[in-house]
């Protein structure tokens, strides 16, 4: 019985362990920082199964896990950062405690209300509270230069419309990589907006790595992509900031809003 029992709870972690990745990673603006609070988070529950609440659903007792070790570590990034990264966590340190969890938590993890307050222990009107106070600080982030590769126009034109009424400059739309390393050199961009699969069957990554490597390797980057479990597989440099396609408008504006807070993305295997 607790060797099936045993089983049960590495199915239902396992299924949502991208997820909590994802989140951790957009949580602190790195791979293998936010992969460090994941990691710290499964060896917690294999320490001691009771921390993983089989009451509530498997995705919801993960992150609770998670977000206890979180708030015991302060929400900490490391303190050796320096520079970019260093006057980024100055930033963060400066928001709300617990506003961007919560903004995350129902935004790019499409969490309603009701399981955020459980995810971070709080009352469900206090979840709404951080929310608020959440989109009211990032409405008042320091606006920058956005690029989008994109290839369906249609989606393109959503994204652009999105990032300028953010206050955001978009510096141009790239359909294919050859387009997108010509926008890059023409003017550098604080913030990259790309979609995976490309016109003429190009790939945003080997985009995204070019301009990263030859040009401006501190620039983050937003990833789009309908199939989010095949980027956060652990083998790997893999992406901070990842957002689901079909994607919501919330989602894209905290995934921006997340990103402008951090100096640098790792770039990908295509």
């Amino acid at each position: 019985m607790a060797e099936a029992t045993t089983v049960d709870l590495t199915t239902s972690v396992g299924a949502n362990l991208p997820y909590l990745r994802r989140y951790a990673r957009a949580l602190t603006g790195s791979q293998e920082r936010g992969d460090s609070y994941a990691a710290a988070t499964l060896e917690a529950i294999l320490s001691d199964q009771g921390a993983y609440d089989r009451t509530i659903a498997p995705k919801l007792a993960l992150f609770k896990v998670f977000h206890t070790i979180w708030s015991s570590s302060g929400g900490a990034m490391a303190d050796t950062d320096t520079g970019l990264a260093s006057r980024a966590q100055a930033h963060l340190s400066r928001l709300t405690s617990g506003t961007r969890e919560a903004l995350l938590l129902h935004t790019i993890e499409e969490m309603p209300l009701t399981d955020l307050a459980r995810v971070m222990d709080v009352p469900e009107d206090e979840a709404a509270r951080l929310v608020d106070i959440a989109y009211a600080e990032m409405a008042k982030s320091l606006s920058g230069r956005v690029m989008i590769i994109e290839d369906e126009a249609i989606i393109a034109l959503d994204l652009e419309s999105m990032v300028a009424e953010m206050g955001h400059q978009v510096t141009g739309v790239a359909r294919t990589e050859s387009a997108a390393m010509d926008l890059a050199k023409a003017e550098k961009p604080d913030l990259i907006l790309s979609d995976i699969q490309l016109a003429d069957n190009s790939s945003g990554i080997d985009a995204v790595n070019r301009i990263l490597e030859q040009h401006y390797p501190d620039v983050p980057v937003i990833f789009i992509t309908a199939f989010p479990e095949r980027l956060l597989t652990g083998d790997g440099p893999e992406p901070a900031f990842l957002i689901s396609k079909p994607y919501t408008e919330e989602q894209v504006r905290s995934a921006v809003s997340q990103a402008m807070f951090f100096s640098s993305t790792e770039t990908l295997k295509a």
